[in-house]
């Protein structure tokens, strides 16, 4: 669950089957007097345009419905649940939902449209707000495919590990003093410090060292890990494969960090 901001008025935004809905029932407060999302999907208005997207986006949409509701548009007794829409139309593009975050989404084309509803202002600074937080989540999208590359391969590190130097018999604990040596192996090889030491001198951080690590020293320590998997697997002692390791990562780094130089220069 992500927030935007407009005008003080916090808005929720929630992902859908990987696309981006927004509550426009927060969206609602941002407007001067009584007015309810059915106020706005009565418009006749509000239905055509709904009614396109959902012929764009929705191969299960039931246009013999739709028809049906479109056509009582504008009349004064007309009036239709989100729910109730859902339901006859087989709708994707608003949802209703209950529990902590509840209230009406709407997937961010037809929000968009909603902030018009209310002021072309407010569409114009909910777009920004929006584009701001679709910015920070592309920031971290390198980070995070950097994280994650290096779990994945911390698995095959581990079952090296497992493979080769853990003898049978031995207790949890005594596998768990295994792993964290060898994974201080890689600390060692990269950061120059254990685990136990950057926590001693980190004690106000929350996480290991590998949280704190640069998208270049994650990509470095994926690499480390293939590599010391591969060690292992050729009974290389684990001294000579620190030392490896470690000239390695200094290799690495400084090849990283030359093509990010030049990135930087040709900007």
């Amino acid at each position: 669950m992500a927030k935007i901001s407009v005008n003080s008025t916090e808005i929720n935004v929630l992902k859908i089957n990987n696309e981006d809905y927004i509550c426009i029932t927060d969206m609602l407060r941002a407007k001067d007097g009584d007015f309810f999302v059915t106020d706005w999907l009565r418009n006749r208005n509000t239905l055509e345009y709904i009614g396109i997207w959902e012929k764009i986006y929705n191969p299960t949409f039931n246009y013999g419905e739709f028809a049906i509701i479109k056509s009582q548009s504008g009349l004064n007794r007309f009036k239709i649940s989100v729910k109730e829409f859902v339901e006859k139309t087989n709708a994707i593009s608003i949802r209703a939902k209950a529990g902590r975050y509840g209230g009406t989404y709407a997937h961010k084309d037809i929000a968009f449209e909603f902030a018009m509803w209310i002021s072309p202002e407010f569409k114009i600074y909910i777009i920004k707000d929006f584009q701001r937080l679709k910015d920070e989540e592309q920031k971290q999208l390198g980070w995070s495919v950097k994280r994650e590359l290096a779990r994945l391969n911390y698995h095959i590190h581990t079952d090296a590990v497992k493979c080769n130097l853990i003898p049978p018999m031995l207790s949890d604990i005594q596998i768990s003093f295994v792993y964290a040596n060898e994974a201080d192996v890689l600390n060692m090889a990269l950061f120059g410090k254990t685990a136990k030491q950057w926590r001693d001198e980190n004690p106000e951080l929350k996480g290991n060292i590998r949280d704190y690590a640069t998208i270049n020293e994650l990509i470095c320590l994926s690499n480390l890990e293939n590599m010391n998997a591969l060690f292992i697997n050729e009974k290389m002692p684990q001294s000579e494969r620190l030392i490896k390791l470690n000239r390695i990562a200094i290799q690495q780094i400084t090849i990283l960090q030359e093509n990010e130089n030049r990135k930087l220069l040709n900007e």
